[in-house]
This record gives C-alpha cells, sequence and structure tokens, in this order.
C-alpha cells in the first residue's frame, strides 16, 4: 500500500526551484511582487494595449516577464526546452494554445489547427500526457452566449454554430484515434452548461474503452458536485467512462458582478470554505467511482493535494495510479509540482503558448486572477523569500 508524504514536503523549496538561477529567482520575486499590486494588475492592460496599438516597443519587456514567467514559447517547437526540462523531473507538460477573446472564423479554423497539431505532436511522447482546448477558441462567445440562452440564431449564425461543432467534434475524434486524452477547459457559467452537452455527447461517443476526452468541473459554483455526479452518473448508466478535471474556478469576480448586473442569486459558493468543501467532496466522490472515473486534480490548493495524497493512500492506490494526475498552472506552484513528482505522483503542468498578441488576454487574466485569489500571491512570495535566504542571496 501507498503511504501519501508528509506535509512539510511542500515546504522544501530546494526541490521546488532547483530548476531557477539565482538571477530567475529574483525576477520572479520582484515579478510576484507586481502582481500582488492590484493597482498595477488594473492599469497594466490597457497601458500595454495602448502601446502595443502605437507600435511601442514593449514586446520585449513582456517576453522577459509576464511572458517567461507563465508561457513556454510561441510556438510548439519553441516550447521544448521547458518541456524537456520538466520531464527531467517527472512533471509532464499540457500544451495550451492560449487563444481567447476572438470573434473571426477563420481565427477559429486556425486555433482548430493548431490544437490538433498539439495534438499530433504529443504522440509517442510521454511527457505530454494530455492536450487541452477551450470551446472560445473555437467559436464567437457572442454566438457560444446566444445558444446557450435558447436564443434564435440567425441562417448565419447557425451556420456558424454548425463550424464550432465540426471544430469540436474533429479535435475529439483525433484524440481518440491518436490514444491521446483532451481536456475541455471550463468557460463561463452562463454558457457552460452548452459545452456540458457537448462534452457528455463526445465521451458517449469516444469514451467506451478509457477516459479520452475530460470535462471540466469548476467546484467554486454551486452546482459543481451535482455536475460532476451527472456525468458519473450517466457514465455508469450508460456504459462509457468519465474523464474530469477539478478545478476550483477561474472568473469568481465576473460571475459575480454579472449575477448582481442581471439579478439572479450569484452560481458560486458563499465562503471559500464552501468552495474547498465542495472540491474535497468532488475528490472523494471521483475515487469512490475510480472504477468509471479518471481524475485530474487541477489544484493550487494544498490542503486538497494532501487530502487526495491520503485517499489514495487509504485506498491501497499506487502514487502513480494512471487513473490520477495533479495538475497546476506552468509558473505557479512549483512547491507541489515539483515535490510531487519527486515524491512519484503524476503531474502536469499547464503550459500557455502562442505568440504575444495571441496569449496577452490569457496573462492578464491570469495576472488579475492572482491578485484576487486569497493569499496566492503571498505563498507563492513567501516560498520565493525562503528559497532566497536559503541560497543566501
Amino acid at each position: 500500500m501507498s503511504t501519501a508524504i508528509s506535509p512539510s514536503v511542500f515546504q522544501n523549496t530546494e526541490i521546488a526551484f532547483h530548476r531557477k538561477s539565482d538571477g530567475d529567482l529574483k525576477q520572479t520575486y520582484w515579478l510576484f511582487r507586481i502582481i500582488a499590486s492590484p493597482f498595477l494588475t488594473a492599469i497594466g492592460p490597457p497601458l500595454t494595449r495602448f502601446a502595443l496599438t502605437c507600435h511601442l516597443p514593449v514586446k520585449g519587456l513582456i517576453r522577459k516577464t509576464l511572458f517567461k514567467q507563465f508561457c513556454g514559447g510561441e510556438t510548439i517547437q519553441g516550447c521544448e526546452p521547458a518541456m524537456q526540462q520538466m520531464a527531467a523531473d517527472h512533471i509532464g507538460t499540457i500544451l495550451d494554445y492560449s487563444l481567447e477573446g476572438h470573434e473571426d472564423e477563420q481565427v477559429f479554423d486556425r486555433a482548430a489547427d493548431e490544437i490538433c497539431r498539439t495534438i499530433e505532436y504529443a504522440v509517442g511522447k510521454d511527457y505530454i500526457p494530455f492536450s487541452v482546448f477551450k470551446m472560445t477558441g473555437l467559436g464567437a462567445f457572442s454566438l457560444l452566449e446566444k445558444k446557450a440562452a435558447g436564443d434564435p440564431l440567425t441562417p448565419e449564425e447557425v451556420l456558424a454554430w454548425q463550424k464550432v461543432k465540426d471544430r469540436f467534434d474533429r479535435i475529439c475524434q483525433l484524440g481518440y484515434s491518436c490514444g491521446q486524452p483532451v481536456l475541455v477547459d471550463a468557460e463561463h457559467f452562463w454558457i457552460q452548461s452548452l459545452i456540458d452537452d457537448l462534452v457528455l455527447d463526445a465521451m458517449r461517443k469516444y469514451n467506451k474503452e478509457k477516459a479520452v476526452i475530460f470535462t471540466t468541473c469548476q467546484m467554486y459554483l454551486k452546482t459543481g458536485l451535482t455536475l460532476l455526479h451527472k456525468f458519473i452518473d450517466a457514465g455508469r448508466s450508460e456504459g462509457f467512462f468519465v474523464g474530469v478535471k477539478m478545478v476550483r474556478g477561474a472568473y469568481m469576480e465576473i460571475e459575480r458582478e454579472r449575477a448582481k448586473e442581471k439579478g439572479y442569486p450569484s452560481p458560486i459558493h458563499d465562503t471559500k470554505a464552501d468552495s474547498d468543501a465542495c472540491y474535497d467532496s468532488g475528490i472523494l466522490a471521483a475515487l469512490d467511482n475510480a472504477d468509471l472515473v479518471s481524475l485530474m486534480a487541477g489544484t493550487h490548493n494544498e490542503n486538497s493535494c494532501l487530502l487526495l495524497m491520503d485517499e489514495m493512500a487509504k485506498r491501497g492506490m499506487a502514487n502513480n495510479d494512471a487513473r490520477i494526475c495533479f495538475a497546476q498552472l506552468y509558473g505557479m506552484s512549483d512547491n507541489l509540482s515539483y515535490n510531487l513528482a519527486h515524491n512519484g505522483y503524476r503531474v502536469a503542468k499547464y503550459l500557455p503558448y502562442g505568440s504575444v498578441e495571441v496569449v496577452l488576454p490569457y496573462l492578464f487574466r491570469r495576472a488579475k486572477e492572482n491578485t484576487s485569489v486569497a493569499g496566492q500571491v503571498g505563498r507563492e512570495l513567501s516560498l520565493i523569500v525562503k528559497e532566497k535566504s536559503r541560497r543566501g542571496l
């Protein structure tokens, strides 16, 4: 039987940061100091967009700071150094073509082509255990919003919606034929039910032999646990495997503001404790159905990682059980990722890539999220300070 590791192991900064030079560590420290400032995070995006529009030389600065910290490169091949470095520490890569916020059909076609390239590139490479995409990379948000609301579509929109579904199925079909698991990322609450239905149908079609298509359950939603059980119950009754990536959620402030504006109850749990309890209940539900469910625990929460490790040990599951994977974002929570991998658990990092212009919306969203997630930036900084002190910097 496996034994869960001690909580103190996540404080091992020597393992967490052993790939960072002294210079890199100092730069990371100052970057997180900047991100910790809500004012700078608020004014940064409009100023950067203005600078790019005016062709001011800011790309180099972005590449050396935010881009370097949170992205792997501008192309798949350009990500290889980062991927190989993580692979050397037994950490897998999830190549994430971070396209967001577009409305152009040609852009969506190119995005679908690029996502397919990430799947094909992963074939035969154990260090790329999952592929991923967002539905808003395949179709206009306004179209998804209208379809989810049940509003009638124009003839042009009907055609555009069919193209979205075709792109979606093409990616899922390729993942199935290549044997490459594919994660479908979550979106805003008010369009998520539309995506859930598409993913459920894809599971019915492609998950007969194993979990290839993975849904994403956002457990900061009051409906998060219900949705998880919906997928589990469907898989159990209809005879298909269920892939679940479980996260807390990424749009808390937006969701609450929209609920207030539209006059409906907030879909987000009222307290962080409620979100944490929901997430941890999801871990137990997935493990209770481990004959059916493959779980990716996408979390930067130490306590949830410890719970999952403890429950795996109690159930006699090996640390490297193929049905379980921990996941964090590239550039964050290295104390979790590297120490988990060091102790034999399956770990993967989301590695965004693309041109500076393509990934800017992602980078701005990531910086804003970090200022709103209680304690996240503080934890990163405290660990960096600890490692600087250990090195005598």
